[in-house]
């Protein structure tokens, strides 16, 4: 894999993204608070009522709470250890654990956990083997880490899922303490609105970003203000800072403390996301948005919830981030909390527009529709089709569970798994990369990932209430990537059974034992196979015996790191006669553009060029392969993907495809 990175992983001044500095990164940083931030920034709004109230009842102890009002005594003590594990979980799993280390980690600017996999070690495999850096890491050993961490990307769909729709329906519902009368307009509204982001996805993130980001600043600037007029009131809350509290709380109720733990992580998702999104914007802009606005605020308005609750010796749970605010800002604040919880869902998608690019790219997944949508920043794109698919899972997820605190069940378990493998591999990539020792790699993850592990732990138990939702999402969206990859895998080698050496063929098409008529002009070949004769090529010479004067075999291969030195771009073979092979690379976050790239590398006359591209019809079969059932699923995806000269950006006008039928 190319790219420098020094010891401490952090990447050298190459990456795409370029010097951060002044007025670039302050726009950075406002655009980060739109798009990276609106996840965790949320949070505020669900996740201490559903730990001390509905999701736990921790809040009073000896009997539960009837619709919100504490029936016995009230204690504080449990609020003061759920503030405490708030303040510390927001501090050990984002300050240190991802933006002190995780986000280290960075492949070349791109983040990720696909792109943290493919920082796996590799050594020299199998000739047959696929050339992805991640197949090199199976090939190694890393195979197990690699597959979690595939699993782990799978679960950030399920995640980019349920995000907007918990987000948006928690904020509407917001309305219903307004007045009562408007508790049949949430559910129409929240879907409306859910409608309304994903329509403005094509802007791309940095359009978006811009306009988000502004009131971003004034939701969090409301959070900060509204925690720190309840704190005066109940200063107390503060000492929640000494995690001496935190230990009380489970000592107080050890059993509901452990299962609050599943709804107290809501307070930190989004940090696997603010991973992804490192692309988008660069980790220095991130950093700088999170210490300087994003922690205080969160920390402010927790405390200040905290101070609420005890003012109001527990009664109204569920209403207690609304019931911070004075009357009079009530329905501001609803109104507001709504716009943010809509920025709030831009994070997921936008990470699983990356996620989808980087799979794409490494071969996990077919080929789609991928614009690009910044001229200045490369890892801001659109995907149409994850972006309406998103769209119909999320309203179908409101529909079906109806409310926030239903859909709370389901929240949180796809992350804190996607965070404990993130660690996982994290540990290796720390050893393999930044050549720390073991002891080293050890001290700093085992402790993360026993903290990632009790939260992991916790949430399983939501299982049954929901938390079966996102499973099921990752293992359908696991199984179509593993199934694409293997795929791919078979067809190669069903290809390479009967390839010729392009050398052997040039000579023989020469020679006089197959005679061909070479005509005026340039003819391009695309295969995946360097060094072997393309099918199509194959087929027009023996159907049509005619070969252009000039030929390009194009080969276009997928790296490891997300982009490639331009002057990297292509590598040339002249085997003589007008025959030329030709090596393309691509890193995982780059666009195609074969047309182009031939046109500005060899001086392609590409008003003359021709490109001849093999289609392939799969076809099932009862040999070694894969199950019946994934070769239909497999050559269904096949039949689905984007059109293949639209992928590389080829002219329409000029391509031939013939076609070629594979066995699977």
């Amino acid at each position: 894999m190319s790219g420098n990175h020094n010891q401490d992983g952090q990447h050298s001044s190459h990456s795409h993204h370029g010097p951060v500095t002044g007025k670039r990164l302050f726009g950075l940083t406002l655009g980060s608070l739109g798009v990276v931030y609106g996840d965790i920034g949320t949070s505020p709004i669900y996740a201490i009522r559903e730990a001390l109230g509905h999701g736990s009842h921790v809040l009073v102890t000896g009997t539960e709470p009837h619709d919100g009002h504490a029936v016995v005594p009230f204690n504080p003590t449990v609020v003061f250890g759920a503030l405490s594990i708030v303040f510390w979980a927001l501090i050990i799993i984002i300050s240190i654990k991802y933006l002190f280390f995780v986000m280290r980690a960075d492949n070349q600017g791109e983040g990720g956990i696909l792109a943290l996999s493919a920082l796996l070690p590799h050594k020299a495999v199998d000739a047959e083997a696929p050339r992805s850096g991640i197949a090199k890491a199976a090939a190694a050993g890393s195979g197990v880490l690699l597959l979690l961490g595939l699993f782990g990307t799978a679960l950030l769909y399920g995640d980019g899922m349920i995000t907007p729709a918990i987000s948006v329906l928690s904020a509407v519902e917001g309305i219903e303490i307004y007045s009562s009368a408007a508790k049949p307009f949430v559910l129409p509204i929240t879907i409306a609105i859910i409608i309304g982001l994903f329509s403005v996805q094509r802007w791309g993130t940095g359009k978006v970003g811009q306009v988000f980001g502004p009131i971003m600043i004034v939701w969090f600037g409301t959070l900060a203000v509204l925690g720190i007029i309840n704190i005066i009131g109940t200063p107390e809350v503060l000492k929640s800072v000494n995690p001496i509290w935190a230990l009380r709380y489970f000592q107080a109720n050890p059993l509901k403390g452990f299962l609050s733990m599943g709804s107290l992580f809501l307070v930190v998702t989004g940090g696997e996301a603010l991973y992804a999104d490192m692309g988008h914007f660069g980790r220095k802009p991130i950093m700088l948005g999170w210490f300087s606005m994003v922690l205080p605020a969160l920390l402010l308005n927790y405390f200040g919830q905290g101070a609420q609750i005890i003012e109001d010796q527990g009664n109204n749970l569920q209403e207690a981030f609304f019931r911070m605010a004075p009357d009079w800002f009530l329905l501001p604040l609803v109104i507001l909390a709504t716009v943010a919880t809509v920025i709030a869902s831009q994070a997921l998608i936008s990470g699983a527009f990356s996620l989808t690019q980087q799979a794409v790219n490494l071969g996990y997944s077919p080929r789609v529709e991928i614009r690009h949508t910044s001229h200045t920043e490369r890892g801001q794109i659109y995907i149409p089709q994850i972006n309406w698919a998103l769209m119909v899972s999320c309203v179908i997820l409101v529909l079906g569970f109806r409310t926030s605190s239903a859909l709370a069940a389901a929240y949180g378990l796809a992350v804190t798994a996607c965070m404990f493998i993130t660690t996982l591999i994290f540990i290796q990539v720390a050893q393999s990369r930044f050549k720390w020792s073991k002891a080293k790699a050890y001290a700093i993850g085992i402790p993360l990932l026993f903290i990632d592990a009790v939260f992991l732990a916790a949430n399983i138990f939501k299982i049954p209430q929901g938390g079966w939702v996102p499973l099921v999402i990752g293992v359908v969206v696991f199984t179509l990537l593993t199934t694409w990859k293997t795929g791919r895998g078979i067809v190669a080698k069903r290809l390479r059974r009967g390839a010729v050496p392009l050398t052997d063929y040039i000579g023989s098409i020469t020679g006089g034992k197959t005679p061909v008529t070479r005509v005026p002009g340039t003819g391009v070949f695309l295969f995946s196979e360097p060094g072997f004769v393309p099918p199509a090529m194959q087929a027009n010479v023996r159907h049509n015996r005619i070969l252009h004067s000039r030929v390009y075999v194009v080969s276009v291969m997928n790296e490891d790191t997300p982009t490639v030195h331009p002057v990297k771009r292509v590598e040339v073979a002249d085997l003589g006669l007008g025959v030329s092979q030709v090596i393309m690379h691509y890193g995982f976050m780059e666009e195609y553009n074969v047309h182009e790239d031939l046109a500005r590398d060899l001086a392609v006359d590409v008003r003359d060029a021709v490109y001849f591209l093999g289609r392939e019809n799969l076809r099932p079969t009862v040999h070694d392969g894969m199950a019946p059932w994934r070769e239909n699923l497999m050559r269904q995806m096949s039949r689905n993907t984007t059109d293949i000269a639209e992928f590389f950006k080829l002219p329409s006008d000029r391509v031939f495809e013939v076609g070629v039928q594979v066995d699977l």
